[in-house]
Parts: C-alpha cells; sequence; structure tokens
C-alpha cells in the first residue's frame, strides 16, 4: 500500500513539473512578436541606460570606456529608420540558409532522400535495427522536417513488422531527429545558419572576426555516432523494456492494412546514379583543396583553413544537393525538364515564409543590440562577475550547456533561441578566452537534448499524433515520460563527450586549425 501512495506522488510530482513547463512555454508569445518585442525594448532601454550613464572599460590594451548609445533620440529614430532594410537584407542566416535550401529542395523533391532513409533503415539487419532508426534520424537533420514526416512513422511500422513494439521504433527515430538534432556526418543548413549569428555575435568584441558553417563539423561529425550509440541504448535497455509487450488491441487504425514499400528496382538504380554523381562531384572537389596548388586554398598561405572553400561551403551545399538529386530525379523520371527544378526549388522556398519574416524582426534586434553597445557592456560585466567568483574553467561549459537546455524547453527554435543568447554569452565567454566556435558548439548541445520533451517543439504534435495510431491512450505526459530517459543519457554523455574531446583531448571542434581558445 505504502508503495503504490509513493508511486502517485511521484508521477504526480513529474506530471506537475510537465504542467509547469507547457505552462511557462504557452505564456511566451510567438518567436516573431519575440523578437519585435525585444527590438522595441531595446530601444527603450537605451534611452534609460543612456540617461543614467551606463558603461563599461574596454578591457582590451588600450581600451576605452565604452557607453550604451540611445536609439531614443533623433540620431537613434535616424539610424532606425535607414538601417531597417539593410539590416534585413545584410542578416548572414538568411541567404546562407536559403541558398542551402535551393539544393536540399531539389534532393527531396526528387525523392532522393526519402528513398536513402528508406534504404538504409529497411535494409538493416534485424540485429542493427535500433542503430538504423537512430543514426538515420540524426542524419536526415540536414533536410529539416524530412525526419519527423518520414523516418519516425517508418521506425514504428518497422518495428511492428519486426514483432517488436512500435513506440520504441518511434522513440529511436524521434531521438536521434529531435534530440540528436545538430549532429550529422554532413554540413547541413543549420550549420550556417547559426555561424551567421555567431558571426554576428562576436563581432561585438572582435569586428573582423568570422565563424564558418564548418566551425563545429568534426565534433558534431564524431558526435552522430556517439547519439547513434547512445539512442540505441536507451531504446534497447530503458524504454522497450519499460513499454513491454505490445497489444495490437490498443491501435486506432488497421495494422494489417499497414505495408512497408521496399525500394523498387528504379529507386535503386537512382540511388546508384546520385551516389555516382556525389562521388564525382567530392573527386572534383578534393583536387581544388587537397593539392598543394589546389585553386580554393587560402591565397596566401596555401592552407585550407580560412580559405575560400570554407568560406563558400553553403555553394558546395547546395551543389552536393542538387546535382544528385537531380540525376536521381532523371533517373526515376521525376524530373525530366529543368521546369521540374525550378519547381522544386520554388517549393522549397514557399515554406521559408515564416523564416523570412522571423529573420526580418531577429535581425532588427541583433542589430540594435550592437549599436547600443549592450553586447559589448554586458559581456565585460558578465566576464567580470565570472573572474570575480573564479568561475572561468571549463566549468563554465556546464552551466552554459544546462542553461541552454532549460531555455529550450520553452523556446524551441533553434535560430531565435541563439539569435536571442549570442549577443550575450558569445562575447561574454569570448572575454575569458574561449573561442566563438566552442562557445557554439556546446550550445547546440543543450539546444538539441531537450527537444523531445517539450510540448513547445514544432513536431511535438505529429509525434503524438502517429504515438496514439498506436497506442490510443497516449498523451503528452506520456510521450514526455518515454522520451525523458533519452534527454538525461544524451545530456549527460554528450555533455561529457564535448569535455573530453575539447578539453581533454584538446582536438578542435571544426576544421584542423579551429581555435578552442581567445585572446581578447
Amino acid at each position: 500500500m505504502p508503495q503504490a501512495s509513493s508511486t502517485t506522488t511521484k508521477r504526480g510530482a513529474f506530471t506537475r513539473f510537465l504542467d509547469t513547463v507547457e505552462y511557462l512555454g504557452n505564456l511566451l508569445p510567438h518567436p516573431i512578436t519575440l523578437f519585435a518585442l525585444f527590438a522595441i525594448g531595446i530601444v527603450l532601454l537605451s534611452g534609460i541606460a543612456s540617461y543614467f550613464g551606463l558603461s563599461a572599460l574596454d578591457p582590451r590594451p588600450g581600451g576605452a570606456e565604452i557607453e550604451v548609445v540611445s536609439l531614443l533620440n533623433a540620431e537613434g529614430i535616424q539610424r532606425i529608420v535607414t538601417g531597417l532594410v539593410t539590416n534585413f537584407t545584410g542578416f548572414t542566416p538568411l541567404g546562407t540558409v536559403l541558398v542551402a535550401l535551393l539544393g536540399v529542395g531539389i534532393a527531396e523533391r526528387s525523392g532522393l532522400l526519402s528513398a536513402a532513409m528508406r534504404g538504409l533503415v529497411m535494409n538493416a539487419h534485424p540485429r542493427v535495427v535500433t542503430v538504423a532508426v537512430v543514426f538515420s534520424g540524426v542524419i536526415s537533420n540536414t533536410a529539416a522536417e524530412l525526419g519527423y514526416v518520414v523516418l519516425v512513422p517508418l521506425a514504428a511500422m518497422i518495428f511492428h513488422s519486426l514483432g517488436r513494439h512500435p513506440l520504441a521504433g518511434m522513440a529511436a527515430a524521434f531521438s536521434g531527429v529531435s534530440a540528436g538534432y545538430s549532429a550529422n556526418l554532413l554540413i547541413g543548413t543549420v550549420d550556417p545558419l547559426l555561424a551567421g549569428i555567431t558571426t554576428k555575435a562576436a563581432n561585438l568584441i572582435d569586428p573582423d572576426y568570422y565563424v564558418g558553417p564548418e566551425a563545429n563539423w568534426m565534433f558534431m561529425f564524431a558526435s552522430t555516432f556517439l547519439i547513434a550509440i547512445m539512442g540505441t541504448l536507451v531504446t534497447e535497455k530503458i524504454v522497450e523494456p519499460k513499454l513491454g509487450k505490445y497489444d495490437p488491441e490498443e491501435a486506432t487504425i488497421n495494422l494489417k492494412e499497414q505495408t512497408i514499400e521496399p525500394l523498387s528496382k528504379l529507386e535503386k538504380r537512382g540511388l546508384i546514379g546520385a551516389g555516382l554523381s556525389f562521388l564525382a562531384l567530392g573527386g572534383l572537389l578534393a583536387l581544388t583543396i587537397v593539392p598543394e596548388w589546389g585553386i580554393l586554398r587560402h591565397p596566401e598561405t596555401g592552407e585550407v583553413a580560412g580559405s575560400p572553400f570554407l568560406k563558400g561551403i553553403v555553394t558546395f551545399i547546395f551543389i552536393t544537393f542538387a546535382i544528385p538529386g537531380f540525376v536521381y530525379g532523371r533517373i526515376t523520371n521525376v524530373m525530366r525538364t529543368d521546369r521540374d527544378v525550378i519547381d522544386a526549388m520554388s517549393d522549397s522556398m514557399s515554406t521559408m515564409g515564416m523564416y523570412i519574416v522571423l529573420v526580418f524582426f531577429a535581425a532588427q534586434f541583433v542589430a540594435f543590440f550592437g549599436w547600443t553597445n549592450f553586447g559589448s557592456i554586458l559581456a565585460i560585466k558578465g566576464a567580470t562577475f565570472l573572474q570575480d567568483v573564479g568561475l572561468t574553467g571549463p566549468a563554465v561549459f556546464i552551466l552554459f550547456i544546462l542553461m541552454c537546455a532549460f531555455v529550450n524547453l520553452m523556446l524551441g527554435s533553434a535560430s531565435a533561441q541563439w539569435a536571442i543568447t549570442a549577443p550575450i554569452f558569445v562575447p561574454m565567454l569570448m572575454l575569458i578566452g574561449y573561442a566563438p566556435e566552442v562557445i557554439q558548439a556546446a550550445y547546440r548541445i543543450g539546444d538539441s537534448v531537450t527537444n523531445i520533451i517539450t510540448p513547445m517543439m514544432s513536431y511535438f504534435g505529429l509525434i503524438l499524433a502517429v504515438a496514439v495510431r498506436y497506442k490510443k491512450d497516449t498523451g503528452i505526459g506520456t510521450m514526455i515520460a518515454m522520451m525523458l530517459p533519452y534527454t538525461i543519457v544524451f545530456l549527460l554523455g554528450w555533455a561529457s563527450f564535448f569535455f573530453i574531446w575539447v578539453f581533454g583531448l584538446e582536438l578542435p571542434v571544426g576544421w584542423w586549425g579551429t581555435p578552442t581558445y581567445y585572446t581578447p
């Protein structure tokens, strides 16, 4: 009897925690509205802070007093009015993301990405199907929503066909797609997006600092395998045993009508053709960067670091998705003419309306924040505080990752959260000696691991709908309780891996030569 009471108390406390998270999340306005309010707030605060003389001494050699610049006066209003358009068009993540998605749109519309994912998961041996599902989920984030829409339902069907619990398959896929969001073997659309925001934030301290899309590639490449292993262990050792034996009577659909279509001969030919075109592109690209005479090496140093190749990596993202995508579509008769390619790119852009509106207001907030000197002043005062309390070592990243993970519970958009926090934390941690690339890598861990336990995540409703198909009484609390072990294990394991990689093995988070430390 006491045991039952204890269980009820624990479940009640957990339910109250979930209710609190959902309540707080619902209090927040839409991210677009949030940025608009922040932009207005910065203008008002700049006038108040300037009136009271808020300032900070620049810690760099020969540094002068940095004062708040008011935007609540004639000069400030003029600057806002004349800079509104250029703030938007000059916002680095805007162009890089749109260009990358043009190529991804071709590969997605042709069916290449979906076929590759199906082939990887469906052809996996039953003993390794779990790791194949999680691994596929991680690499699927290259194409944004494809993992949520295609892989999660597919994984549930595959697990059921193997006599395993379908919700375990769904959970495994969801963990890879969402909790492992930032990891990948390839540089995807999220890399230039975050790098552009990080560059803007770093420029508050160092106007010439540039963070490229490849800034975290090596660490994220290795993290892909870590996430696949951790996701597999959690699924098979914790989640699936807890779910128990599946009862088909709990389904809301006719499970007998569910069929998994294997790849057709035409699709296999398309994948072979796309693979060969990808290898050919890789070979040509290697000729431009591997030899010492490579035309895409740095023109002065001859190194790959800081080269046109790395600075123009978005161009190669576009090409390496667009050409194999078209080859696949041509072989499978999905894309016959240039009109089909144009339609694919147009459809890809049509889905970006909300993002473009978000960027407009985010760009104003970031610009206003920089103009007022709030970023520099807060960074200096924050860095001084960390130095005063002795929190300047690697341990500072523990708090930083935990903070990002908590904020992500209520503000699930990676770009929205980073656009708000980067102007404060990137300069602050730079001033105590850490490079923006390392700061961004730590942020990506916190921003990823709690995606699967927050109802604020944009695809949470879709995942819940998939779960209800197999277990009719599944609710938000049930979903979050099922996914919570992944969050805990990923947070502890991935953060530990970060510390071992960066501070133990002293490996760069990005391409060789990517700095770990920064000297103000």
